[in-house]
């Protein structure tokens, strides 16, 4: 959106929320000339990369090993935003790392959407094997997530295709002033 690429404008959002160490699950860099799908991806400064071991790996291993490139360092939350919820407020991302319990969800109009925070030691549980999922939707379910209710409609924009995002850019303003 607006000339960034998305993971540009989730860091901008996260940083702007008050994240502090930003960290995304990326594809392996391509090396010793082998082929590969993926176009390289420019990596925003002050965002780490943790790579996948393989193309085509399920959302909840893609988050394990994120969780694990995070238990090095010191935190006590973390903030999950994918990075096909581009047009989230860094207000949301705010508001989640500052509610209480062991999980949230960020909700707009009673809708569950992203981002998803949890606390180090459920992060830790599932970095570490210790929860499996297979979704992160079951884990939060079986930690009794609390809804985090916030007016923003982006936490419900998925954009995973261009059209999709095109459709949103002009959706999330238009229920923002209906808010």
């Amino acid at each position: 959106p607006d000339g960034r690429t998305f993971l540009a404008a989730c860091g901008d959002a996260l940083r702007a929320g008050g994240v502090a160490l930003i960290v995304a699950t990326l594809p392996a860099p391509v090396i010793d000339g082998g082929a590969s799908d993926e176009l390289p991806l420019p990596v925003p400064p002050g965002v780490q990369a943790a790579h996948l071991p393989a193309a085509g790996l399920a959302m909840f291993d893609s988050l394990q090993i994120g969780f694990k490139a995070l238990l090095a360092f010191d935190w006590e939350r973390v903030v999950v935003l994918p990075v096909d919820h581009p047009l989230v407020r860094p207000t949301t991302v705010a508001a989640l790392a500052a509610s209480e319990g062991v999980a949230g969800i960020a909700t707009w109009r009673s809708k569950h959407g992203h981002p998803v925070v949890l606390d180090r030691d459920l992060a830790e549980a599932i970095g570490n094997g210790r929860l499996t999922g297979p979704t992160l939707r079951e884990v939060l379910s079986g930690a009794a997530a609390v809804d985090v209710a916030v007016d923003d409609p982006g936490v419900v924009a998925n954009c995973n295709t261009p059209e999709r995002l095109r459709e949103a850019l002009v959706e999330v303003p238009r229920r923002a002033a209906k808010s």
